[in-house]
């Protein structure tokens, strides 16, 4: 008979994603995975599969929560333009934490089906919840109106990239809150 579990399986994971995020997949060893999720070897392959489908899964449960807390921002405010801005304020607050998203576009690309379906089903929230609050926006008289709101979406997702990898960069704070106001002052 296996036995119970002797630790909480989000909490692991939760430890893999900042050893993800700090090291991407390539730089993270099964050793500092253990460390940092406080688990045995074996529990690790026996709960999550390999590092890739552990690699898998964190950047599956990293895009749901950044996708979650985007949208909370973005919501957040009765205004539209005041929620873009609640959103592009918190991507800066938080761009010196690395990300796993980013990370893991910039380490494999589209060369691994599982993590393009994974960044393609994020892209896809991100993009349909940051275009509602444009298209509120331009009828409230914030955004200029002749903008495509999928395409001014595509536009800040990019620029977020951007800032993140620019904070990994060394950029100060003060830069980054100036990348942050410059796309968002692009859709007026």
């Amino acid at each position: 008979m296996a036995r119970p579990k002797e630790f909480d399986e989000e909490q692991a994971l939760d430890a893999a994603i900042g050893v993800f995020r700090e090291h991407g997949f390539e730089g993270t060893s099964a050793g500092m995975l253990v460390r940092a999720m406080g688990i045995g070897r074996q529990s690790l392959y026996d709960t999550f599969g390999d590092k890739w489908q552990l690699y898998c899964a964190a950047l599956r449960r990293y895009a749901v929560t950044e996708a979650q807390a985007h949208t909370a921002a973005l919501r957040g405010s009765p205004r539209a333009i005041d929620g873009l801005r609640a959103m592009v304020d918190r991507l800066v607050a938080d761009a010196r934490s690395a990300c796993l998203g980013v990370g893991s576009v910039c380490e494999f690309g589209r060369t691994r089906p599982e993590l393009a379906e994974i960044h393609d089903a994020a892209g896809r929230m991100h993009r349909v919840a940051i275009a509602g609050r444009i298209r509120e926006a331009q009828a409230d008289g914030d955004v200029a109106t002749d903008l495509d709101p999928e395409q001014a979406a595509d536009f800040l997702i990019a620029n977020f990239a951007g800032i993140r990898i620019a904070a990994r960069g060394g950029a100060d704070l003060k830069t980054l809150q100036g990348l942050g106001t410059l796309a968002l002052r692009a859709l007026r």
